[in-house]
């Protein structure tokens, strides 16, 4: 994995991983506000010619790592990222319900953004 780098394109709601200038894998997400702050990814997709290396997981590890750095929290939407953080709960805090609830509200507000 040392020839992936992983970087955050907040504006853009993507965490990309790159393969020198290629991106070969990415998180789409959004940013709750309320009722609290969250980053909720939605999909992970990795390319098929890259898929088996562990980018997908690097990058809900560095998502969640983003989290932490930030204070707040992941409330995943995303099957891959929510079987990657049961996999990880040292690494990834349980969201509270109450986040996963607004961010699936938030989801069916703009149907069109993901």
């Amino acid at each position: 994995m040392s020839d992936i780098e992983i970087r955050d394109d907040r504006a853009g709601g993507r965490l990309e991983a790159f393969a020198g200038d290629e991106v070969v894998g990415h998180i789409e997400y959004f940013v709750l506000e309320a009722p609290g702050r969250a980053l909720v990814p939605v999909h992970t997709i990795v390319e098929p010619a890259h898929e088996g290396r562990g980018i997908a997981g690097s990058l809900a590890r560095e998502l969640y790592a983003i989290a932490a750095r930030e204070g707040i929290v992941v409330a995943p939407l995303c099957p891959y990222v929510v079987k990657w953080a049961a996999r990880h709960p040292e690494e990834a805090p349980a969201a509270d319900p109450e986040l996963l609830t607004a961010a699936v509200q938030w989801l069916d507000a703009h149907p069109g953004r993901f």
